[in-house]
């Protein structure tokens, strides 16, 4: 691994030399407010609040490199050619001497680079406040040179100001709807329209840029236009304005239509040989503002630019709250910023930087529940009613609005008007309230009652309800009351659902898709085996669920009359594809429209058995019906196209990732047949030059009967790439079930992968996929990044709660110790931090070594148990801050 990145001390920073040398590197930038931005070595890349709102042209990942547009700061000397503090200049990349190195934390980012003649150096720190809409720049520019030199300054930042979709629809004709001001600190544009052929509306937004000197003084003139900056036969990288020394605007100026530019030119100003000259830039959005007035008036000085500065990096720091100490340094820093990669899709959703350039913002119903795994980890109390209200997208029919709302518990039909399911989306929200519950102990939240979703799609999306309004979102009863459910109550019904509806071979039809979107050619026969294994899983939890409500006094519970059928228990019934057709059907018939809004009551003991029973049979029905074992690569089948065919049966040795996880985490897959999938993977799926575990193997065409997958080149995306989300997921599978040197294996190649920067050409932290070649894709905005972080801190350090209770059970290889034989991890639980210490001075491998002793704050209050566990049941014994010790030596 080659190591071109490198980590401060505490892990909070890191920088890369040579960054702008390489093609597609792009960082997240983004405030709590709602501004999402990303930077690139040489400050390409855009400014939104959403699809309709850019402060920047949309920059896609083929537009960092290969359009002009990007922000530029440019020194002018007498002389010479103008000299951008950012290398976006025609003459400096015809020379291609010079480089910019990138030094970045969370939420921040600076380039740094000194011009090819040695005279100057320039630095550009880029930040948004955390609680503003609005980027900050501050360059600093430096006499290098042993003589003194006159320059003048200039900030130039094209303005886009509207939707991402006049890019190519009416981009000259939106441009005409632009009413341009200068002020003392800059330009101002406020378009009349936001131009929408379905139905334009009066704009209200306000987009700006100015620029001030660390003392406050302003700028002498101005550019407020693209045509006057770059000038005929000019570009951005080549502008006839500075090249040719123009005299620009002043402040009062207006102007009707046109590209915006906020170019602002400085006084000329002499710097000593070691003297800096710094200049400040605000550019940013705000709505129904004054756009004669400037808009950067809470900044008088460098001074409050800095302790902004402070303020929004303290903020993001605290974010970041796990720490992991290990014998490798690297790998310490690179959790550092894997861990904060939650806080990322939590602003930016799965759309808003360049790879992502799909949808309209926003998240799907999957991530909503993934994208709280890190936080339910880290601050579960917290997360308690983003948990609620996450539960008021379910239908009734047991499937659920695929869109979320920008408020608490708002959802909405999807964007596409399709009326699509995908049929893993029951799955999450009960393995996210599982942890939910482990961390805190709070039962009670599954009594808790929420309403449901309402739309026009019923039976599963296979309907239109024609007696919906199309304005109550929420299920209505008979009597026209909007009814509410428990939470144990909407998790049975989107798993008994998902368990009576299934295809020709009796598992769960695919439908859609399943957490595969490409697999999305099967509606009619296909089938997930793979999540059938996940949804056989599922009724053994909600069994241990209803178990331990018994358990604590909550012997009975009221569900929605309707939902009896489905509680239906009989292994005959359950092998008759025309029984659980009718099932199913009845029930969905009985839903359409309204509900009873009676309850039955139940014995939460016998609800238990009724789930323990169904998975029973899942389970018997699995391993007998879908394990391939006679081609010397056990495995198991993971689908059934839409031609009722088993996917990876035949035709040589095919391989799911997929089918594999979900058989081990779910519990189907027995060890033996563990042994025999590990072997199999290692052998079809495993590519230690790519990042480890591939999706797939390649089965050499297309398949238009399971999915558009197979049509994208091997080795990409959902074809057979090394895909993050599913290769940790793989490794959370195997650590559970004891697996460890396996699951081990899965994670350190991920993270070799992405820190081989030859290789990956990404910034620390994990990407959605690596594709051929190794090369990292999609960056920042991954699920995979709560995976694994829940991996590291539950499995590998083994720190997790057990129904509130804190369980300490290491699973760390002898390598993961320093040379001392220490390794530790510092991280929030039930709302206090722990320090937890391994001591191994022995140096013992994983299954060599037991819990000799666990202290408390040096007090020995946790219980040992087996001698791999150690178990602290009273956590009002944790202070503030608490120190863990656990003492490791050898097993008997």
């Amino acid at each position: 691994m080659v190591e071109m990145i490198r980590f401060n001390e505490d892990n909070s920073a890191f920088t890369f030399e040579g960054a702008d040398k390489v093609t597609g590197l792009y960082y997240p930038l983004a405030s709590e407010a709602g501004l999402k931005s990303c930077v690139t070595p040489t400050l390409a890349g855009d400014s939104k609040l959403n699809q309709n709102t850019f402060l920047y042209e949309p920059a896609s990942i083929e537009d960092l490199t290969e359009k002009r547009y990007s922000r530029n700061f440019w020194v002018l000397r007498e002389g010479k050619t103008p000299w951008s503090a950012t290398g976006a200049s025609v003459w400096q990349m015809a020379s291609g001497k010079e480089s910019t190195t990138v030094t970045a934390g969370l939420m921040w980012h600076k380039t740094e680079r000194t011009s090819e003649d040695g005279e100057l150096s320039a630095s550009v720190l880029s930040f948004i406040p955390v609680d503003k809409l609005h980027e900050i720049h501050v360059v600093t520019v430096k006499n290098i040179s042993k003589d003194p030199v006159k320059i003048r300054f200039c900030a130039a930042l094209p303005i886009y100001g509207r939707s991402a979709d006049n890019l190519r629809d009416h981009r000259h004709v939106t441009s005409l709807l632009n009413r341009i001001y200068v002020t003392e600190r800059g330009v101002s544009v406020a378009p009349t329209l936001s131009f929408d052929e379905r139905g334009h509306k009066v704009n209200h937004m306000l987009y700006f840029a100015e620029a001030i000197t660390c003392a406050g003084e302003v700028p002498e003139e101005f550019f407020a236009e693209v045509k006057d900056f770059a000038g005929e036969g000019g570009n951005l990288e080549r502008p006839i304005a500075l090249a040719n020394r123009l005299k620009g605007v002043k402040p009062g100026y207006k102007t009707s239509g046109g590209e915006t530019m906020g170019a602002a030119l400085f006084a000329e100003k002499e710097l000593a040989p070691e003297e800096e000259a710094v200049y400040i830039t605000i550019a940013g959005i705000t709505s129904d503002a004054t756009p004669e007035e400037p808009q950067s008036l809470e900044y008088k000085d460098l001074y409050d630019i800095l302790k902004t500065f402070e303020n929004t990096r303290d903020y993001w720091d605290k974010k970041s709250v796990l720490k992991v100490e290990t014998g490798d340094k690297t790998f310490d820093g690179f959790m550092r910023f894997v861990s904060f990669q939650p806080e990322l899709r939590r602003i930016f959703g799965c759309s808003f930087l360049p790879h992502h350039d799909y949808g309209r913002g926003g998240k799907g119903f999957r991530d909503l529940w993934q994208d709280c795994l890190a936080l339910v980890l880290f601050n579960p109390k917290l997360t308690s009613d983003l948990l609620y209200n996450n539960f008021k997208g379910l239908r009734v029919d047991g499937t659920n609005a695929t869109i979320i709302g920008d408020k608490p518990g708002e959802f909405k039909a999807d964007r596409n008007g399709i009326p699509r399911v995908w049929m893993d989306h029951g799955f999450w929200p009960l393995l996210t309230t599982k942890l939910y519950i482990d961390e805190t102990g709070d039962l009670d939240f599954l009594l808790k009652k929420t309403d449901y979703y309402k739309d026009s799609l019923v039976k599963r999306g296979t309907h239109r309800d024609d007696k919906w309004d199309g304005e109550n979102l929420h299920q209505q009863t008979e009597e026209h009351k909007t009814y509410e459910g428990s939470i144990i109550e909407h998790l049975l019904l989107e798993t008994l659902t998902e368990f009576w509806e299934v295809g020709a071979h009796n598992m769960i039809k695919l439908r859609g898709a399943d957490w595969n979107d490409a697999l999305d050619m099967a509606p009619d026969k296909g089938e997930s085996v793979a999540f059938t294994h996940a949804y056989a899983g599922n009724l053994v939890t909600l069994s241990n669920l209803l178990m331990k409500l018994h358990e604590t006094g909550v012997t009975s519970i009221k569900l929605l009359k309707e939902i009896e059928p489905l509680l239906s228990d009989n292994d005959d019934v359950y092998a008759s594809l025309n029984h659980k057709k009718c099932i199913l059907n009845g029930y969905l018939d009985s839903v359409v429209h309204s509900v009873s809004g009676k309850r039955k009551t139940y014995k939460t003991k016998d609800l238990a058995e009724n789930m323990k029973s169904k998975a029973e049979f899942l389970f018997a029905l699995l391993r007998n019906q879908e394990w391939i074992g006679d081609d010397g690569y056990g495995r198991y089948n993971g689908y059934y196209d839409n031609q009722g065919q088993a996917l990876e049966r035949g035709n040589g040795a095919k391989m799911t990732l997929t089918g594999q996880v979900f058989a081990i985490m779910s519990g189907v897959a027995t060890n033996e047949q563990i042994k025999e999938i590990t072997a199999s993977a290692d052998k079809l799926l495993y590519d230690e030059y790519c990042g480890g575990y591939r999706l797939n193997t390649d089965f050499g065409k297309g398949l238009p009967d399971m999915g558009r997958a197979f049509f994208f080149a091997y080795g990409e995306k959902e074809n057979g790439a090394v895909f993050s989300h599913m290769a940790v997921m793989y490794a959370n599978a195997l650590y559970s079930r004891g697996f460890v040197r396996e699951g081990y294996k899965a994670l350190k190649a991920l993270y070799k992968q992405s820190m081989d920067f030859e290789t990956s050409r990404i910034y620390p932290g994990i990407p959605e996929y690596f594709g051929k070649g190794g090369r990292g894709l999609y960056q920042f905005l991954t699920g995979a990044a709560s995976w694994y972080v829940l991996t590291v801190v539950t499995q590998m350090y083994g720190i997790y709660g057990d129904y509130g209770k804190l369980a300490v059970e290491p699973k760390l290889m002898a390598e993961q110790f320093d040379d001392k034989g220490r390794a530790a991890i510092t991280l929030p639980f039930d709302g206090k931090m722990l320090h937890v210490e391994y001591e191994n001075a022995a140096h013992l491998e994983y299954g060599d070594y037991r819990i000799e002793s666990a202290t408390l704050n040096g007090v020995a209050a946790l219980e040992i148990i087996d001698d791999k566990k150690a178990v602290l049941a009273d956590t009002s014994l944790l202070s503030t801050d608490n120190h863990l010790k656990i003492i490791l030596k050898q097993g008997e």
